[in-house]
């Protein structure tokens, strides 16, 4: 394979409120921490990772890119992460949506979808 996924970077005001969430969220560890970067992971050498960079601006518009997570419970899964500090979002899914769009602390949108029994559901 000629290239991989490293991580994915995440603009952010409170750098470590932001690792701390997503951390919890994932199951995940810091695995790097300066002044103007903080990375996390499953461990120390797992890929990809979530780099969080300070920007000064705040977020304004819906996301371009965001992330899915596929739990063996979602309805549980939601109401774990709602207890971390994200919020539910509406950004137009119906009522029979399969899927869950909440937000970070930082207004970032994510979904949690139903349970994928194989990569082909």
């Amino acid at each position: 394979m000629a290239v991989r996924m490293y991580q994915i970077l995440v603009d952010a005001h409170d750098l470590p409120a932001q690792a701390r969430f997503w951390s919890r969220v994932l199951d995940w560890q810091i695995v790097f921490e300066a002044e103007d970067e903080i990375v996390i992971g499953a461990d120390a050498h797992a890929l990809p990772g979530m780099c969080f960079v300070p920007v000064p601006e705040a977020k304004t518009v819906k996301n371009r890119l965001h992330i899915d997570l596929t739990p063996d419970d979602r309805d549980a899964e939601v109401e774990r992460i709602l207890a971390l500090g994200a919020r539910r979002a509406d950004v137009g899914q119906g009522e029979d949506a399969t899927w869950v769009v909440l937000l970070d602390p930082e207004g970032n949108e994510f979904c949690v979808l139903r349970p994928k029994r194989s990569l082909t559901d």
